[in-house]
């Protein structure tokens, strides 16, 4: 089995195959386990932002927090966190109506750094010999020149596990292997509604 490490893209993962499901609770070793049967999974990244509670969504904040120690439950498994920054900002109305105004005023939110520290630990792996294949979930193709570069000048194989509908072809055409995620893993690999760790025992939020 070829020692493997999977980084993800928490961001594009969440809006692409679990915002709006019941598979918000996602147990992401076990979702790996199933997706890569034939890799023995040396270690699990997962990069995000921890975000910021809204006005219609005063909860999102604790939600992302208790998901996170869920996720540290995993013995293999380092969270990697970037900026969320939040902020106002005046933007063109698509079809203002006659006479009405023709900027709006919106709420602008903007995650930052978690593509760059993807990227700069898939090399730095693979510069250092730590995988035979990296597994990168996601369909940002900003990541096309770092994966790339690690086949070509580094001999390792990279594959992506694709968590959006639309396929990205610049990543398509630079990795060894291209898979969907689809429902059934996602609904296979659950937390358990009820976990504990050395803070004590903690639930599934109950709005998911």
């Amino acid at each position: 089995m070829p020692r493997t490490i999977v980084y993800i893209d928490g961001f594009n993962h969440y809006y692409g195959a679990v915002k709006g499901t019941t598979y918000k609770w996602l147990d992401l070793a076990r979702l790996c386990s199933l997706l890569l049967p034939t890799h023995s999974i040396q270690h699990i990244n997962y990069f995000t932002a921890l975000v910021h509670a809204r006005s219609d969504d005063p909860q999102v904040a604790q939600r992302q927090q208790t998901y996170l120690r869920a996720l540290a439950t995993i013995p293999n498994l380092s969270i990697h966190l970037g900026p969320f920054l939040s902020n106002t900002k005046w933007m063109p109305i698509a079809h203002p109506i006659p006479q009405g105004p023709r900027f709006v005023e919106v709420i602008s939110t903007e995650e930052k750094g978690s593509d760059v520290n993807l990227a700069t630990n898939l090399l730095v792996d693979a510069f250092r010999g730590n995988f035979d294949t990296a597994v990168v979930i996601s369909n940002d193709s900003d990541f096309t020149l770092p994966i790339e570069l690690v086949r070509s000048n580094l001999g390792k194989q990279v594959g992506i596990l694709n968590p959006q509908q639309n396929r990205s072809w610049a990543l398509y055409n630079v990795t060894d292997f291209y898979r969907p995620i689809r429902n059934g893993p996602l609904g296979a690999s659950q937390f358990p509604d009820i976990l504990s760790d050395d803070q004590g025992t903690f639930s599934k939020p109950s709005a998911w």
